[in-house]
Parts: C-alpha cells; sequence; structure tokens
C-alpha cells in the first residue's frame, strides 16, 4: 500500500486520501471516547478501563492504517486488517450493550457524576461507538482497495522505476498453451 502518490493514478490518490481521512476520524472518535469515560470517573473501574483499552486498539489501528498507506511494506497492511476488524467487532458489540443496558454499564463505570447526566455521557459514548464501528468498515474496505490498487499497477511490490512496475495480472482470457497439455497423462488430454 505504500505507491506515493505521485506514481499512481487519480482514482488510486483519491481513495488514499480518503482511507488517511478515515483513520484521522477514527483517530479523533476513540480519543474522544476516551475522555468522555473519564469524564465518569478519573481513575476508571474494571469495565471503564477495558472500554480504555478498546479505544487504545483502535487508535493503534488507525495508526497502523496511516503507517500502511506511507510505507513500502506489507507487515503494516497485516497489522491494520487484524486490528481493525478485531476493534470493529468489538466496538459494535459496546455500542450495543451501552444502548441497550445503559444503567447496568453505568453502574459497572461507579460512575462519580449523577445518573441521569452519566447515561447521557454514555450515550454519548455509545454514538462514537457506532460512528467509529461503521468508519471501521469503511477503513477496511478503502485498505482493500488499495491493496487491490497496488497489486495491479504495480506488481505487487510497489515498482520503484517510475513505470508503476510490471502490470501482474494476465490481459489474456487463454488459460494455458497447448503444448503445456502434451505433458498431460492421457485422460486429462483433450
Amino acid at each position: 500500500m505504500g505507491i506515493s502518490l505521485q506514481q499512481s493514478t487519480p482514482s488510486h490518490q483519491h481513495t488514499q486520501k480518503i482511507f488517511l481521512f478515515s483513520n484521522y476520524i477514527l483517530l479523533g472518535a476513540a480519543s474522544s471516547c476516551i475522555f468522555l469515560t473519564l469524564s465518569l470517573r478519573l481513575v476508571p473501574s474494571v469495565c471503564g478501563f477495558f472500554f480504555i483499552l478498546l479505544q487504545i486498539l483502535t487508535i493503534a489501528g488507525a495508526v497502523s492504517g496511516c503507517a500502511a498507506a506511507s510505507s513500502d511494506s506489507s507487515r503494516w497492511y497485516g497489522a491494520h486488517m487484524v486490528a481493525t476488524v478485531l476493534t470493529a467487532i468489538f466496538q459494535g458489540s459496546v455500542s450495543v450493550l451501552i444502548f441497550t443496558r445503559t444503567g447496568d454499564f453505568l453502574g459497572q463505570m461507579k460512575s462519580y457524576v449523577r445518573e441521569e447526566d452519566g447515561a447521557v455521557i454514555l450515550k454519548l459514548a455509545g454514538g462514537l461507538c457506532v460512528v467509529i464501528f461503521c468508519l471501521e468498515w469503511v477503513v477496511l474496505t478503502l485498505a482493500f482497495f488499495l491493496k487491490y490498487y497496488e497489486y495491479v499497477e504495480g506488481g505487487g511490490g510497489g515498482g520503484d522505476n517510475g513505470s508503476g512496475g510490471v502490470v501482474a495480472m494476465r490481459r489474456s482470457a487463454k488459460v494455458g498453451q497447448e503444448e503445456d497439455l502434451k505433458d498431460w497423462p492421457w485422460p486429462f488430454q483433450v
């Protein structure tokens, strides 16, 4: 995913910019969830600690996504995909939990604020979890497209020669050559 913006097509540049922008929004939303959680209780309970840990994992996934978009290595791509899938699943689960069991979740957080105010703050955090959940799937889709563009344009390696590398896909509909079939055993020769 590390094709530079100068050597790629306009659609690839546009996709990469949207990918980076989505990761930046994820960074902001996850850090906002952390601050909302800390506003319920400064020293979080075990439940609050795991909620903050989930947001930290989301931030780590977004940072690895930004690193994947700007590096020539596929190592960051794999780390980003794993982190994004896991955090998306957990963000969706937490948002459902927050909206369906607000009182119980607030009780587990052991909040210092009034219950009505705590419920509003918790629902704000739940709304951000829904936004994060949706953005995680957008980022996954964009990461897939970026990897596909890299494969098509650069032969899987990115190409340092400025020409975009060797085209990795064969443009011929013919599967194999006829002389290849002559070496096969009799039942497979048609």
